[in-house]
């Protein structure tokens, strides 16, 4: 039985190239770059008022879920979509979700910053 013909779960897998490692490890530096700007500046982004009198929004009624968004939600993401995308056969796919998954937590973010209670 020859390659063509054998059926797809006995075929074996081709090692990753060293570009196609390149890619995921550039992959990997972004969502690194792009975790650490929403969880350290997400919140600060979040909580800034330029009309303030001392620049910062007064009690925030969802203080508590931006807490939780900002320190827990951003770095599990974060290293969920980076152990994808070295361990997943589509790893530059995982990386994707991963990005938009951090972008959809910092609108979360900025959207639980605005509520003042």
């Amino acid at each position: 039985m020859d390659a063509s013909t054998a059926a797809p779960e006995t075929m074996t897998r081709s090692p990753r190239s060293a570009a196609h490692w390149l890619g995921l490890a550039l992959l990997a530096v972004a969502v690194l770059v792009f975790g650490a700007f929403v969880y350290v500046l997400g919140p600060l982004l979040a909580i800034s008022c330029s009309d303030c009198q001392d620049g910062v929004r007064g009690p925030l009624r969802f203080g508590q879920a931006l807490f939780v968004v900002g320190y827990y939600a951003v770095p599990l993401t974060v290293l969920g979509s980076l152990i994808g995308v070295f361990t997943s056969r589509r790893g530059a796919r995982a990386g994707g979700i991963g990005l938009c998954a951090l972008l959809l937590l910092l609108l979360v973010e900025q959207l639980l910053g605005q509520f003042v209670g």
